[in-house]
């Protein structure tokens, strides 16, 4: 089987930033027909306007997912542009601070919607643009593959990221409950789960971090000893997206460099 997403169709969501936008950059580089997908129309420009006007595999779109009518105009341009649809790659996500003692806080109600309500809605009619497009074409193999961002904070616990962690927690449940509703349907849906990425976000506190605690913690708590660079989550979202994991579905491939593997306690200790 081939690791290759060459002349497949993608949409990218988040694509405007940090892993949604190297996933996006990865998968053109690739040979894919890409739909960079993001609300921030300005930085989605200013990211890939030149690639957008340069290339031919590549478009842009700008809206608020969260809405129904944006989630059916993004499936209708890729439709527009390159006829069909074969993976979908849910990055666009939004990380906020919880207080949990406070009864007036909307964090969770906001977390959901952003990540998992979004991911959920655009997944399901995504599925049936791929179910409509493959009524023609050969019944047996995948026609389909959707691959979720989520996070190890699904899987770790910190007080000011509550709504941060519940919402990646039931992003990977989604996932799988997907995989198996869509198994018949020869769609398959997984999630690539990280921990610190190179991200420009990440280098931007890094460098506001004078005296290196931030990169020390994160390193310190990682067993491989770094920081991933964003194409390392990006390799791992070829490998689920591409034919080589045609017998791949409902999993959550961890990239953290081991991270969720220690306490972080014994770290502390030592």
């Amino acid at each position: 089987m081939s690791f290759s997403v060459a002349g497949k169709t993608a949409i990218v969501t988040g694509a405007a930033n940090g892993v949604g936008l190297a996933i996006g950059r990865h998968f053109a580089q690739g040979g894919a027909n890409v739909v960079f997908a993001d609300m921030d129309e300005d930085k989605l420009q200013h990211e890939v306007g030149d690639e957008a006007e340069d290339e031919q595999n590549v478009r842009l779109f700008a809206g608020d997912l969260r809405k129904k009518l944006t989630i059916k105009n993004l499936i209708s341009a890729t439709v527009d542009s390159f006829d069909r649809v074969d993976i979908l790659v849910n990055a666009c996500r939004q990380v906020m601070e919880t207080d949990p003692l406070d009864p007036d806080d909307t964090s969770l109600d906001e977390l959901l919607q952003q990540n998992l309500v979004t991911a959920m809605r655009l997944s399901q009619a995504t599925a049936r643009r791929m179910i409509k497009q493959a009524e023609d074409e050969t019944p047996n193999g995948p026609i389909g593959s959707i691959v979720n961002i989520s996070s190890i904070a699904a899987r770790r616990a910190h007080p000011d990221l509550l709504a941060y962690s519940v919402s990646n927690a039931a992003l990977d449940q989604m996932t799988r409950s997907l995989a198996v509703a869509l198994a018949l349907k020869r769609i398959r849906v997984n999630a690539v789960a990280f921990g610190s990425v190179m991200s420009a976000s990440l280098q931007g506190q890094l460098v506001s971090d004078e005296e290196d605690q931030l990169r020390d913690t994160i390193i310190d708590n990682t067993p491989l000893h770094r920081i991933a660079g964003a194409g390392e989550v990006s390799d791992a979202v070829q490998y689920l997206a591409s034919d080589a994991a045609s017998f791949v579905t409902g999993q959550i491939v961890t990239v953290d460099g081991g991270r969720t593997l220690i306490d972080p306690a014994s770290v502390a200790a030592h």
